[in-house]
């Protein structure tokens, strides 16, 4: 590898090298298979040390409320919104700012957010490859309705946006819409997204018409997950244009 290679050519350096990551682990309560954190670990180490590039996190806002869970239990309820930065071996950096949340009835409800966090930043930064589409992660909880009458609130305080009509793996719950974040994907993921499309034959068109956007740079995080995590749709797509 070349010595003093900035951040965008460390970035592309280790996609090169990134090979898919299976769901190798077992969510024990519900019998569904997900991609565990230590699988990311494991691939992605490797790959940094490599080519030279280490990630430093900073958790940008924190909220935790304690919820009950269905048969009665408790249960914390972190969410961190948490910026990472991608750092070359000449000083130059990216950054990619995530959103991570988890549950636990102990302490580990902010391990198990920043664990999320990690592992999402890493695979839409890296446009790591999957070997399957629905990607639940490792453990779920039911919980009893809250109590409250007001709606749900994004960040900006607009109500929830739901994701655009685009493909989807499984079929979602009735009337789910996820928080829009309004952060945008940084200018190293845009060019993957970009050069994807030109190696897979996907025309950016049939994207940028999905989501509703005049180029990559205008998606946000959760538009640009949304399109790895179904990308095998939107080449289906693609195909009957």
């Amino acid at each position: 590898m070349e010595d003093g290679m900035n951040i965008f050519q460390s970035i592309a350096a280790c996609m090169s090298d990134i090979g898919a990551i299976g769901k190798n682990s077992k969510n024990t309560q519900q019998g569904f298979m997900f991609r565990g954190i230590d699988a990311v670990m494991n691939a992605i180490s490797p790959v940094l040390t490599k080519n030279k590039v280490f990630i430093v996190p900073n958790i940008l806002e924190q909220t935790r409320e304690e919820r009950t869970s269905a048969r009665g239990g408790n249960l914390i309820y972190s969410v961190c919104k948490i910026k990472y930065t991608f750092y070359a071996e000449d000083g130059s950096f990216i950054e990619a700012t995530v959103i991570g949340e988890g549950m636990d009835s102990g302490d580990k409800a902010t391990n198990k957010a920043m664990s999320i966090a990690f592992k999402y930043a890493c695979f839409q930064v890296f446009c790591i490859p999957t070997e399957e589409m629905a990607d639940p992660d490792g453990e779920c909880h039911e919980v009893k309705p809250k109590s409250t009458k007001s709606s749900a609130k994004s960040e900006n305080g607009s109500a929830p946006v739901p994701v655009p009509d685009a493909p989807k793996a499984e079929a979602p719950a009735a009337g789910a819409t996820v928080s829009e974040v309004p952060a945008r994907i940084s200018a190293v993921q845009a060019k993957a997204l970009a050069s994807r499309c030109r190696n897979e034959g996907v025309p950016e068109k049939v994207i940028l018409d999905l989501y509703k956007v005049r180029s990559f740079e205008e998606l946000t995080l959760i538009k640009y997950t949304n399109i790895n995590e179904h990308w095998e749709q939107i080449i289906e797509k693609s195909k009957a244009v």
